[in-house]
């Protein structure tokens, strides 16, 4: 690849980055801190006022995400027609990448029902408690699930990124067949 990407590879690095590392920071972090609040309310509450904060840098991480994703895309269209491998890791990257968007902002809205049951309580953020209600209860359950599957899908995104960047080495692999120590 003779032409550099360096600020579109960077927003769609840096994007990605900040979205799996929120995220993972998230479920373990923020749910399990407020999860040991004293008073079951102040659980709901507490988790619900961190992920709505998180929720504008998540916004401007996919953005940026995609953008860069995009300008990847465009950057390197010729090699994506010739080479097989890229294509059908970039076909996978844009599934996975779809799949996490799509449970983040899922989880997003179960945040905002969560919420609004707050004064419920619950035993965790996740977990139901004595008090909580049927509709509360189900949007704990659905939220355990995703509160991991956003951190999984873009882990996998980071392990298809550094794939790619695999890909791009033909000359280094050239230059190894050679004997000549890159």
């Amino acid at each position: 690849m003779s032409e550099r990407n360096t600020f579109i590879r960077s927003l769609h690095d840096i994007g990605l980055a900040a979205w799996f590392g929120g995220n993972l920071m998230g479920a373990v972090g923020l749910n399990g801190a407020t999860a040991k609040a004293k008073d079951p309310t102040e659980r709901l509450r507490l988790s619900s006022l961190g992920w709505a904060r998180w929720a504008p840098v998540q916004l401007v991480a996919l953005a940026a995400h995609g953008i860069g994703g995009v300008g990847l895309i465009a950057g390197n269209k010729g090699r994506l027609a010739t080479q097989p491998e890229s294509r059908t890791n970039t076909i996978v990257k844009i599934i996975v990448t779809g799949l996490a968007g799509a449970a983040s902002l899922y989880s997003g809205l179960l945040v905002r029902k969560i919420a609004a049951h707050a004064e419920e309580g619950a035993t965790g953020v996740t977990e139901p408690g004595s008090t909580t209600s049927e509709e509360l209860a189900k949007a704990q359950r659905t939220q355990k699930v995703l509160q991991w599957a956003t951190p999984v899908l873009t882990a996998v995104l980071l392990v298809l990124a550094a794939q790619q960047g695999e890909q791009q080495r033909p000359v280094a692999g050239l230059l190894g067949r050679l004997g000549v120590r890159s």
